[in-house]
């Protein structure tokens, strides 16, 4: 820590917005200490207990830690110094505040607000300690609340809600804010290794075992990304988004769910190559726009409905399900192991990437849900475990929606067959064979009917379910979802 500052003190509290470009919050800790002729420090707080609650996946962690130690280069160049401070539990926040306040002559706190519900009530508590905290909208384009019915109340259609939002957003002048000029001199070099000293205490203790090196981090390769798909890949979205076999996602999530990469950064790339795209037109970036637009509907959801992040069913009539939760089941399910390749096969990548394709999610969601009736909520803990852009709102909503028991979800009578899915979304069996080397011999035919297949020399496990007999038993489990 540094010695007691002989200026004011603005500092801006990372969160979930690691980046210097478009960060209000940052942007404006800047002006503050400009106006003021003070200094601006950055603070991360370590939270492991916290994280620890949240089931916070390691990959994920490693992958903040990396992020942190070009965050931390980039700041120095603007004279700032990133601190950071440890925190078991959001409950001891405040007095830590508190003391740095006085050590460091804090004068204001600025930082990004946040959708879940204990971050929010932490913001709540120290905001009522008298803490000058000031909250910036950042997660979300259009902020939850903005975007509401006839009647002042959140959507629970999707549709009418991207009606709503691209009107709202059609209104808007989308335009990035840039970094922030420097504050100060930049930090000399031994007080930057110090910090990254700091940084690799704090974390390398809890990721030493994690490897989050598939994603390369920092801001310029997250926009190298964005640029490269907007400008390259988006006009055949709407046509390879559902093949996991092709490169046709965007592979943004991971920046965007730990603010790497803000929104309107995205939106404003989209309308850059399609400014059309708001307005209900044919146009092939209208598939990604409602991707980003699904992201804020689940965090708009979050903020309404706080018991979603609470482990709650949107739909309380999915109280009455009785979920089977064989924890062997279970087991071979997260291990890859179920004898149904294209769901293996996802997994296989979930554990060597921390990233899984999207069409993939539903399918192994619905086939745990549904096909293996063990609670989604088990499968959500081991996303959120697993992903690299583990991120609450989302992952709970698509849970839910395979599920059939969340918000404009998927219908509790349709169950996802894993082998029609196989045969529609893989048909050469590209990605079943990269993930699952040892069914290389193995026809088509088998892969994508693995009931009828030969069983591997390799030792890959046959079915665990029969999908008729699966199919019929979750349509009972789940009849208590019928309404009327």
């Amino acid at each position: 820590m540094t010695d007691i500052p002989s200026c004011p003190t603005v500092f801006m509290w990372f969160r979930k917005d690691l980046r210097l470009y478009d960060n209000q919050a940052l942007t404006q800790a800047c002006g503050r200490a400009r106006a003021l002729g003070g200094r601006v420090t950055a603070v991360y707080t370590v939270t492991p207990n916290q994280w620890q609650r949240h089931d916070m996946g390691l990959r994920q962690l490693d992958f903040i830690r990396r992020q942190l130690h070009t965050l931390a280069k980039d700041l120095a160049a603007l004279g700032i110094e990133l601190q950071l401070w440890h925190c078991p539990l959001f409950k001891e926040m405040g007095a830590l505040w508190q003391q740095q306040l006085i050590r460091q002559q804090g004068v204001a706190i600025y930082a990004g607000q946040e959708a879940e519900i204990d971050e929010r009530r932490r913001d709540e508590s120290l905001l009522a300690q008298g803490l000058p905290l000031t909250l910036t909208h950042e997660h979300c384009l259009l902020p939850p609340g903005q975007v509401l019915t006839q009647n002042g109340d959140m959507y629970r259609v999707f549709t009418p809600f991207m009606r709503r939002w691209c009107q709202q957003a059609a209104a808007m002048v989308v335009r990035p804010l840039p970094a922030p000029a420097a504050v100060a001199a930049a930090l000399p070099s031994a007080q930057l290794a110090g910090i990254h000293a700091l940084i690799d205490r704090h974390f390398l203790p809890l990721t030493q075992k994690a490897d989050s090196s598939y994603w390369p981090v920092g801001e310029d390769a997250a926009h190298q990304r964005l640029e490269a798909f907007t400008r390259h890949q988006l006009y055949d979205y709407p046509q390879q988004r559902d093949f996991p076999a092709l490169a046709g996602c965007s592979g943004l999530s991971p920046y965007l769910t730990l603010g790497i990469l803000s929104p309107r950064q995205c939106f404003a790339a989209l309308l850059l190559h399609y400014p059309e795209v708001l307005y209900g037109v044919h146009s092939p970036g209208r598939s990604w726009l409602a991707e980003l637009i699904w992201r804020e509907f689940y965090r708009h959801l979050l903020v309404a409905f706080p018991r979603l992040g609470m482990g709650k069913n949107f739909n309380p009539l999915a109280d009455g399900i009785i979920w089977r939760n064989n924890k062997e089941e279970f087991a071979a399910w997260c291990h890859g192991r179920t004898g149904y390749p294209i769901v293996d096969a996802a997994m296989r990548q979930l554990h060597h990437t921390g990233w899984m394709h999207n069409r993939l999610r539903m399918i192994v969601a619905s086939f745990l849900s549904k096909h293996l009736l063990v609670d989604w909520r088990w499968g959500e803990r081991y996303f959120r475990q697993q992903l690299l852009d583990g991120d609450l709102a989302a992952n709970n909503g698509g849970w839910q929606w395979s599920a059939g028991t969340g918000c404009d979800a998927q219908p509790w009578f349709r169950i996802f067959n894993p082998m029609s899915q196989s045969e529609k979304f893989d048909g050469q069996g590209h990605f079943i064979r990269r993930w699952l080397p040892e069914l290389q011999e193995w026809s088509l035919a088998d892969l994508h009917r693995p009931a009828a297949g030969k069983r591997s020399t390799a030792g890959y496990p046959p079915p665990l379910v029969e999908h008729g007999f699966a199919r019929q038993r979750a349509l009972a489990a789940l009849a208590v979802l019928k309404k009327g």
